[in-house]
């Protein structure tokens, strides 16, 4: 039986390294790619095969996928696309190049994968498309706006392709955790920086507790999970027969994802503004 592959998206730390080191003990052939050559090589040293591969970059994205269809002899079976990054900041306080550097990574990069892979997959008549969402692609929390963008639009447009794919023997799922172990604060800490104008901003004394919270160490929000709970639904979502379109981890997620139905929007306002409140005082 042929060893089955799949490629991986920001597998230098977090959820992307622990998919590639689970799928890899599952017997797949796992394609760990991250966009830095340094991750690279330390991937590489630890036994993954590993390939560069900048989301922001169509020409990197280009090389990536012609280098693992030339290892597998034009063939791929699944895509994870884990690889993003959060942009906090007051949605007045992002400017357009923040809001589109998020979207280049977040969707854009994603998009670009996703279709560069699709023909391969309906050559073969099989596939599978896994999406790596959030929470906030159900519900937006205040502060998050360009993240919580990203990720509802990435949520319609996998729908979108769920629809036009259906009959291909190609299946599309998206996984949507809550708060995980990862070194997503971190990286959320140095764009928060970097991007948003702190000082004299009409959100800045709110901004002293976001700060204080992306800087904290170890699980920064109850009911954080190690990566492995993704690594669960995406083992599911790859290997089952019938795969879900969506695959809840941790339980902010199943708890939002049914408030959303359960109350009006004017309630859903008053619980989200409240559970911001709380998460930046702590």
């Amino acid at each position: 039986m042929k060893q089955r592959s799949i490629l991986i998206t920001g597998c230098s730390s977090g959820i992307g390294l622990c998919c590639a080191r689970g799928m890899q003990a599952r017997g797949w052939r796992v394609f760990a790619t991250a966009r830095k050559a340094a991750d690279v090589v330390r991937l590489n040293g630890e036994g993954l095969e590993s390939l560069q591969l900048d989301l922001d970059d169509s020409a990197s994205i280009d090389a990536a996928v012609e280098a693992v269809f030339e290892r597998t002899g034009g063939t791929l079976d699944a895509l994870f696309n884990n690889g993003a990054y959060g942009q906090p900041g007051a949605v007045e306080d992002l400017s357009r190049e923040a809001l589109r550097a998020q979207f280049e990574t977040n969707l854009f990069g994603t998009h670009e994968l996703t279709c560069r892979v699709l023909p391969a997959m309906r050559r073969q008549g099989h596939g599978r498309i896994v999406q790596d969402s959030s929470v906030l692609g159900l519900v937006a929390m205040p502060y998050r706006g360009a993240y919580n963008a990203t990720k509802f639009a990435l949520e319609g447009l996998t729908d979108t392709l769920r629809l036009e794919l259906r009959g291909s023997g190609i299946h599309c799922a998206l996984i949507e955790p809550g708060p995980i172990l990862s070194r997503f604060r971190a990286n959320a800490l140095e764009k928060f920086r970097a991007n948003v104008p702190i000082e004299g901003s009409a959100h800045e004394e709110y901004y002293r507790g976001v700060l204080a919270r992306l800087k904290k160490e170890g699980p920064a929000a109850p009911f954080t999970l190690p990566p492995e709970a993704v690594l669960e639904k995406l083992i599911h979502a790859v290997e089952s027969r019938r795969p879900k379109a969506r695959y809840y981890v941790t339980f902010p997620t199943y708890l939002l994802g049914y408030l959303r139905r359960a109350l009006s929007s004017a309630a859903m306002d008053r619980f989200l503004h409240l559970l911001g409140e709380r998460e930046n005082r702590e």
